[in-house]
């Protein structure tokens, strides 16, 4: 993009990953800043990634004060995460798998596919009712099927040629298999010939760079910004920004207080979180509505 361009007077909200903990955060936030009289659901444009993808669905289909009260219920009795084994063979440890790929790689597009290729060699990447079951999974979360009237970009990348790809409703693909690839953390999900990962794997887990051209631009993130990545890729959420501002974009980010952190990074996926996630995020967004409104407008 021209640096030397305006950018439209639009307002972006960016919706970062940070799995089941990192959803319930992230509707907290837009649920407290809503209670405190900011609705940011009326962003002209929203990017969503991996459990920000859910969000996004989300919140463009239902009122946020819903979503956050069905948050704060006890979890259902653990089934098992369709990520966590094959299609019938041993539990996978995908942390251990994918902090291999990345201290092995040499570059982010040599990271994408290596992860992809590590995503297809997963047994359950070829099992028909794995994928079926994570997409039902994933469609059970959306209050509805359809894409939103709001321009909503959801994020992930091409298992098998490490291409990011950016679904919208121009897409020709449904919603559900959309944030089902976008949320794709282990096997890759697969949707007619093609073959997707966790968008996470485009540029750190918020992607907030794909706001470009917007005038404001708000970024929630559940994991704070912080990266698995080498620094001198640049994949961070603060070289995220500093391009957004040289793009001449006003930018505001949300992130966990200090003392919610131990809610999300490596128990990301404890259901049994989700409710202190949410009123985490519910505080945050009630605290700082105030002082984001003269940004939103």
């Amino acid at each position: 993009m021209n640096t030397n361009s305006s950018p439209s007077p639009s307002r972006a909200l960016v919706l970062g990953g940070g799995g089941s903990t990192g959803n319930a955060w992230l509707i907290g936030v837009v649920a407290g800043l809503l209670d405190a009289g900011l609705d940011v659901t009326t962003a002209d444009v929203m990017v969503g990634t991996s459990a920000g993808s859910t969000a996004a669905a989300q919140i463009t289909a239902a009122d946020p004060a819903e979503l956050y009260a069905a948050a704060l219920q006890p979890p259902p009795a653990p089934s098992g995460s369709p990520f966590a084994r094959g299609a019938r063979g041993p539990a996978v440890d995908h942390l251990e798998r994918t902090n291999a790929i990345i201290a092995a790689s040499a570059d982010p597009d040599d990271m994408r596919r290596r992860m992809g290729a590590s995503a297809l060699a997963l047994e359950a990447s070829s099992d028909p009712d794995a994928q079926a079951r994570w997409r039902a999974t994933v469609a059970a979360r959306l209050p509805r099927p359809d894409w939103p009237e709001t321009r909503v970009l959801l994020i992930a990348v091409d298992a098998r040629t490490g291409d990011p790809v950016v679904f919208d409703s121009e897409s020709g693909v449904e919603l559900a298999d959309a944030v089902a690839a976008s949320c794709a953390g282990g096997f890759a999900y697969r949707i007619g010939d093609e073959w997707y990962i966790d968008g996470g794997y485009r540029s750190n887990a918020e992607n907030a760079d794909l706001a470009a051209g917007s005038a404001r631009v708000l970024v929630l993130s559940p994991f704070g910004g912080r990266t698995r990545t080498p620094a001198r890729w640049r994949l961070d959420l603060a070289s995220q920004l500093d391009a957004l501002r040289s793009s001449g974009s006003e930018v505001q980010t949300i992130a966990p207080d200090p003392g919610a952190e131990q809610l999300f990074g490596g128990k990301a996926m404890n259901l049994a979180l989700r409710p202190d996630a949410a009123r985490a995020g519910f505080a945050q967004g009630r605290a700082r509505a105030g002082e984001l409104a003269a940004f939103w407008g």
